[in-house]
């Protein structure tokens, strides 16, 4: 079954799902536009585990659910690229781990402020007692989902 074949059952998951995938249309092509040519390709969906903070190399591998070799290869380029850094984990010496560079915060903040437009847009189109209520129940919904 696939989206708009009208035999398919009405259910959540395909709605949230074309949601988001809308939505990180959206955002990837206006932080292509910003001139983060990263988020034209599949290292992007590297960076979305990061965190402010960072985050240990394998637990990266493990939440984005893509092979060791994988991450790796696009942690290559990230760090040539100047915008993630690996150091060893203050816990445990033989680990890395991926925290942004000074350039990859100022990415971060062209980020915060396209998301900002985005949300602005989503506002102007539903209202802003809907979008809060449709931010609150996303919240609820992700409960047991920590990135990092």
């Amino acid at each position: 079954m696939t989206a708009g074949d009208p035999d398919a059952p009405d259910h959540i998951g395909l709605s949230l799902v074309l949601a988001a995938e809308a939505w990180e249309r959206d955002f990837n092509a206006r932080m292509v536009a910003a001139g983060h040519a990263v988020f034209g390709d599949a290292r992007a969906r590297v960076i979305r585990y990061v965190g402010r903070r960072g985050i240990d190399q394998s637990r990266l591998v493990a939440l984005s659910g893509m092979t060791k070799q994988a991450v790796q290869a696009h942690l290559d380029r990230l760090e040539a690229e100047g915008l993630i850094v690996r150091v060893p984990a203050p816990d445990d010496g033989r680990q890395n781990r991926v925290e942004f560079t000074q350039a990859g915060r100022a990415m971060l903040a062209d980020a915060d402020r396209i998301k900002g437009q985005i949300e602005a847009a989503y506002v102007a189109r539903i209202g802003s007692t809907r979008f809060a209520q449709l931010r609150d129940a996303m919240r609820v919904l992700q409960e047991d989902r920590q990135l990092s």
